[in-house]
């Protein structure tokens, strides 16, 4: 089982969007997908399908009672996608974990002992504090999605430098699958910057595959659906299509690493 945490501490950036379309891709293939979310505003969750009301366990459950994950999973409209869904509750986990001597470990703890996923995606909360913590001590790799603006460079350093202190302190084997270039906007001169500043840095490590912006995109959540479910042939789903086809042929070296 693969684990892949996708974040930024910075919001607004198509984290969550790219989380639920990349895990719909993998299970479209056929892979057992997990998705988990570990944000307290629970937008996977909404935009998957699975309202309020519905989340009877989530990932507040798992961090907090250390419910089995297998306890907490709910099923989607998506063959094959399964989702842990995240309540307000989850909103206060930080302070009442931090007491807890393992409380970056409560997720790595509990997927440890999960098995029938074949890939689990964490979308983290835009933060970098105790949820994103337990979400990369317990991911095997690291997907970032990436805004094509200014500021967003500032947030990608600091992640970076989040990254190497949590494998210095509780997770080595933590690897960055890659970083997602989102919201590209090729009449704005402003994004073709940013985006050759960030290949310039980081190489290969940025996919080839943009996002671009894309109406559909945003429509398709408020639907309770995927926008590759919602509309799989406009350019947001075709892109993530794409980002799908080529993050999964960096995933092989990944499993046997698992």
């Amino acid at each position: 089982m693969i684990t892949i945490a996708v974040a930024n501490q910075k919001g607004g950036v198509g984290k969550t969007t790219t989380a639920i379309n990349i895990a719909t891709a993998l299970a479209a293939i056929g892979w057992k997908v997990l998705l988990v979310d570990l944000d307290p505003q629970g937008n996977a969750s909404t935009g998957i399908g699975i309202s309020a009301p519905d989340r009877t366990a989530s990932s507040y459950d798992v961090l907090l009672d250390q419910v089995p994950i297998a306890d907490c999973v709910h099923a989607t409209k998506i063959p094959g996608l399964d989702l842990i869904p995240a309540t307000v509750d989850l909103s206060g986990a930080e302070v009442e974990l931090v007491g807890e001597e393992d409380r970056a470990h409560r997720l790595r703890n509990a997927l440890a002992a999960h098995k029938g996923h074949d890939i689990v995606m964490i979308d983290c909360p835009p933060s970098l504090g105790l949820l994103t913590l337990n979400a990369l001590g317990a991911a095997n790799t690291l997907l970032v999605p990436l805004q094509c603006e200014f500021f967003a460079l500032e947030g990608l350093s600091q992640l970076l430098q989040t990254v190497e202190r949590v494998q210095q302190r509780f997770n080595p084997d933590l690897s960055i699958l890659g970083v997602a270039l989102t919201m590209f906007d090729r009449r704005n001169r402003l994004t073709d910057l940013v985006s050759d500043d960030v290949r310039s840095c980081l190489g290969n490590l940025v996919f080839e595959t943009v996002i671009p912006r894309n109406v559909r995109l945003s429509e398709a959540p408020s639907h309770g659906l995927p926008a590759l479910v919602y509309d799989h042939n406009c350019p947001g789903s075709r892109a993530y299509m794409a980002l799908a086809r080529e993050l999964i042929t960096r995933l092989p070296a990944m499993r046997k690493a698992a």
